[in-house]
């Protein structure tokens, strides 16, 4: 590498003039005037680089992977961007993207069987980012049903429970919700008020309590439910239509409008035993769950950050004031090269976690640390992506203003912001810090 570094720079060296060379050895005592000069005299070294992949993400995919983005992307802009902005107007999910979705095997991708892609971790985190990248309420649809209701049944769940739910599951005929944030107990999910309670007699237990903020759940067909049982978290699968459960929709959402968020309550749901996780016990279950999902969010954010940054890109070569584009302005161009620069280090470190997820040697902790930086820096990116189209910039047809919404939540749900700092906190001291215990 160095030797080719060489002879390119020899090579340039050899056809400039004697006052270029005086230039070039100037620069190297960062004489800031004369490097300039030089800068103007490379213009094949800034085509060389490919903005829309900065460190060359795509030479680090397989085959199988790339396939699988390009084919998701064009679904993505075939089928999900003509109905998005109509959806998020008017707080409507259609059902039928589930079914497409199944159609291409996008759905429990990483599962092996049971009507599943089998699929790596990169190829999941690749579909939710080109997802993400119309909207995030269609990446949270898939998420949850990817990795809160489908890899439940299959890490923890019977045989029975994975024949009977799995294949339908991943056609899309069935859609999951996943039951775990209560109205009083987001963040510290082990205080959790639902109950369960077994009847020995009847072999049957019965669920009370309500869950909050669960996408999916006004049109769910199946539903993980976590409850406290003899002080032990357990996981149980409901069906709608039993008797006590109802799913009424949150309405007046400024963000995630295109997805169905409600809630669970159950009142006295009896259930078999055949209902409950056998294998989850604690709460390992829910929280590898959410690792999961989160390990597509990290991915998706992005997506939804590339969005913002080629659409102000665009917007800003092509609006003129003061006669000439606006993307010709310093400031401008700064905020771009700060966008890219974040995303590029971004997808690189979801890459690496997702291969190391494959090889079993990730961390609950790396994916906080992805979770995180996706999410908070993808809305820095929306908003100054926002700030850069000026008035039109809160118009929902140039849909930047939905991706700052929507990643307002994205950078809460499924472990806010603050809470992932206290996650990586306490694996830095080892002293945690969620109670003034």
């Amino acid at each position: 590498f160095y030797k080719l570094c060489s002879n390119h720079v020899f090579r340039n060296v050899r056809h400039v003039s004697n006052e270029c060379r005086f230039v070039q050895l100037l620069s190297q005592f960062q004489c800031t005037s004369s490097a300039k000069n030089l800068i103007h005299t490379s213009p094949q070294r800034q085509s060389d680089f490919k903005w829309t992949d900065a460190l060359l993400l795509e030479n680090n995919l397989t085959e199988d992977e790339i396939q699988i983005r390009d084919q998701v992307r064009t679904y993505c802009a075939d089928k999900l961007m003509p109905r998005i902005l109509m959806a998020n107007r008017n707080e409507s999910f259609d059902r039928n993207i589930m079914s497409e979705m199944g159609s291409l095997g996008l759905l429990g991708p990483t599962i092996k069987g049971y009507g599943c892609a089998n699929v790596s971790t990169v190829a999941y985190g690749l579909i939710a980012r080109e997802v993400e990248r119309v909207d995030s309420s269609y990446r949270s649809a898939y998420s949850v049903q990817s990795s809160l209701v489908m890899h439940p049944i299959y890490a923890f769940g019977s045989e029975e429970q994975k024949d009977k739910y799995l294949p339908q599951l991943a056609k899309g005929s069935l859609i999951g919700a996943f039951g775990l944030t209560e109205p009083n107990h987001g963040s510290d999910p082990s205080s959790m008020e639902t109950k369960a309670v077994f009847d020995s007699t009847s072999k049957t237990y019965t669920l009370n309590g309500t869950k909050t903020w669960i996408t999916n759940a006004p049109i769910a067909d199946v539903f993980i439910v976590w409850a406290n049982f003899e002080n032990r978290i357990r996981g149980f699968i409901l069906e709608r239509g039993m008797k006590g459960l109802s799913t009424p929709k949150i309405n007046g959402k400024f963000s995630l409008r295109a997805s169905e968020t409600g809630m669970i309550c159950m009142e006295d749901i009896k259930v078999p035993e055949s209902s409950l996780l056998p294998k989850a016990d604690g709460l390992r279950g829910p929280f590898e769950c959410l690792n999961n999902a989160r390990l597509g969010i990290s991915w998706g954010a992005l997506g939804a950050a590339e969005f913002c940054l080629t659409t102000a890109r665009d917007y800003t070569l092509e609006r003129k004031q003061f006669k000439r584009p606006l993307a010709k302005n310093q400031l401008i161009q700064k905020k771009m090269a700060d966008m890219l620069t974040e995303i590029s280090l971004g997808l690189q470190a979801c890459l690496q976690v997702s291969r190391l997820k494959d090889k079993g040697l990730h961390k609950p902790e790396m994916i906080s640390l992805i979770k995180r930086n996706s999410c908070g820096k993808a809305l820095e990116i929306a908003r100054n992506a926002r700030d850069m189209l000026g008035g039109n910039g809160i118009s929902d047809e140039y849909h930047i203003i939905r991706h700052v919404m929507n990643l307002e939540a994205v950078n809460t749900y499924e472990g806010t912001h603050d809470i992932h700092a206290l996650i990586l906190g306490r694996a830095i001291t080892g002293l945690q810090a969620f109670t003034t215990d």
